[in-house]
């Protein structure tokens, strides 16, 4: 991956002027390669990741890992099953696998009924799903690379025998 979008990707409020410094690179080529990059669908958007277990007013969802198995359509194979599934509101993230599963979703909801509904009444009865096994994500601890909490002294009290 070309420098510059490797400095974007760990920290996506670098400067033009920042990233000039770290490569050598001219503020305004790089402004330009930047604005390349966002028109051409390299990089597609900005984002913020935040750690909801310590943000108060944050809405608190339920988000859970659904294993797919599908059977390809013919002559589409897995593509055309996997963008009706990731057409759904619920599922954020969309994967082809290899192993005993072939697609893996991150789904959300306000609770364990509303995925479960999803799972049920959507996702489960379309046309080539042959199953799903859901696992519910109880506690995040790192998420694309970013650890979610700082590690805490450990308060308990020793034991020697």
């Amino acid at each position: 991956m070309e420098q510059i979008l490797e400095i974007l990707e760990k920290d996506a409020r670098s400067t033009p002027e920042e990233i000039s410094k770290m490569t050598g690179t001219p503020a305004a080529d790089i402004r330009k390669c930047i604005a390349d990059y966002e028109k051409s669908g390299i990089i597609l958007k900005y984002k913020t990741i935040i750690n909801k277990d310590k943000a108060v007013t944050a809405q608190r969802t339920v988000r859970a890992l659904i294993e797919v198995k599908v059977a390809p359509e013919k002559d589409k194979g897995f593509d055309s099953v996997a963008r009706r599934v990731y057409q759904y509101p619920e599922v954020t993230s969309c994967y082809l696998l290899s192993g005993g599963y072939d697609l893996l979703l991150t789904v959300e909801g306000k609770d364990i009924l509303t995925i479960a509904t999803f799972v049920a009444e959507k996702l489960s009865p379309m046309e080539n799903v042959r199953s799903t096994v859901t696992h519910f994500l109880l506690k995040k601890y790192k998420e694309d690379g970013d650890i979610l909490e700082s590690p805490e002294e450990d308060k308990r009290i020793p034991i020697s025998l």
